[in-house]
């Protein structure tokens, strides 16, 4: 049995903060009071980027709350809502931030059963791996971020899911603060995921052809609405369900050239869902087994197939034929991987790139919010079926 409270209100707390139960926008957060005076500290025992044994027993200190598992499992059995003490004395070179929101992503759920291959170095652990954060207090050697900066993690396992953070500044890379914080919490993950494998493994242009399965996941969604905005056509691939035509229909809203069932793609012939489109240099596959076999026989000669997911578990299959007569290639691709390879700059690149095209409205990200405490009903409703909602936690109003 979960000892995580059942308590709270999403209508009130969605009111409270002046948004709706399913938002495509933002809230307000409000400001973080502070004990004063906050002092820099130097000699305390550090622990990376979780902060359970971070603090010193001196100096003000604030109360956050955070989820917290001791063991891996189902996550309505094991994750629990705790009340902690946050020392607000900063080393030189950290930071106090103040969480604003995180979402629930299907890789936090998976690290939480202790089925995901990058695991916390130690339990308990915090869940969550992104998120985004103001920063409230800085160390006296901290000159990369300021007060009032919104930030978002830069190290995995980051634990997210709680008010309040205390890390090194490099543990964090600044995002813009006009963009709304549900989109930004979730910049870091799948909108990210979507830009480098639409930019890193072919060269497409106006009027090229991109194939994917999974196409109404969060990492699908951003496809098509970033292939969109290069001129980019796709072809999306769903699961039936039963609401089909809705699902259907939103994704053409937002920009779809194309959305065929796993059925469709697996008994028409690759001419009869084309249509008068190019045959696609490139396929994405989140699914894997027979959904991939299907992505493989549409490639264009010499075309990429990039696996970035396995929801089916199954493997991925590749046609003999296509490997020696069409030179097609087969590649992975992981969002973690590419960040520790790539140096700050990049990412902060690649932000701005994706920020740009959330600024100019070209980039949609649906969610439904949650307070903190009515997280394992969150959690729940991120590991329904054909969901396209991100859940996120509302943290703001977590820390006293």
């Amino acid at each position: 049995m979960s000892l995580l409270s059942r308590g709270g209100s999403v209508g009130r707390h969605a009111a409270r903060c002046g948004i709706g139960a399913a938002s495509w926008t933002s809230y307000c957060p409000k400001k973080v009071a502070l004990p004063a005076p906050l002092q820099s500290r130097e000699g305390c025992r550090q622990s990376g980027a979780v902060t359970r044994e971070r603090w010193c027993t001196s100096g003000p200190t604030l109360t956050g709350r955070r989820l917290v598992y001791d063991r891996h499992g189902d996550p309505n059995e094991v994750l629990r809502l705790e009340t902690h003490a946050v020392s607000a004395t900063l080393a030189p070179e950290e930071v106090l931030v103040s969480m604003l929101a995180a979402p629930i992503n299907p890789a936090d759920i998976n690290q939480v059963q202790g089925v995901y291959p990058k695991l916390p170095a130690s339990l308990p652990a915090v869940g969550g791996n992104e998120g985004v954060g103001r920063v409230v207090a800085v160390g006296s050697a901290v000159t990369s971020i300021a007060v009032g900066n919104h930030v978002i993690p830069t190290v995995s396992s980051s634990g997210t899911w709680q008010s309040t953070q205390v890390a090194s500044a490099a543990d964090f890379i600044k995002v813009p603060e006009d963009i709304p914080v549900s989109h930004a919490a979730m910049l870091a993950v799948n909108p990210c995921t979507a830009y480098r494998m639409l930019h890193d493994f072919a060269d497409l242009r106006p009027g090229d052809c991109v194939l994917q399965n999974g196409g109404n996941s969060g990492v699908g969604v951003a496809v098509i609405q970033l292939a969109r905005a290069m001129g980019v056509s796709t072809i999306s691939v769903i699961r039936d369900r039963p609401n089909l035509a809705e699902t259907v229909d939103g994704l053409l809203a937002l920009g779809a050239t194309k959305v065929v069932t796993d059925a469709d793609i697996t008994t028409m012939r690759t001419k009869e869902f084309l249509g008068d489109l190019p045959r696609p240099k490139l396929a994405l596959n989140c699914v894997g087994g027979r959904s991939s076999l299907s992505l493989c026989k549409s490639l264009a000669p010499s075309g990429t197939l990039v696996t970035y997911g396995g929801m089916s578990r199954r493997p991925v299959t590749i046609p003999t034929g296509r490997l020696i007569f069409d030179d097609i290639i087969a590649r992975g691709f992981w969002m973690t991987r590419w960040n520790e390879e790539h140096c700050i700059e990049e990412r902060e690149q690649m932000l701005d790139a994706v920020c740009g095209y959330v600024r100019r409205g070209e980039l949609q990200m649906k969610c439904r919010t949650w307070p903190l405490t009515d997280a394992i009903e969150a959690v729940a409703a991120a590991t329904q079926e054909y969901t396209n909602t991100k859940q996120i936690l509302l943290l703001d109003d977590a820390i006293e």
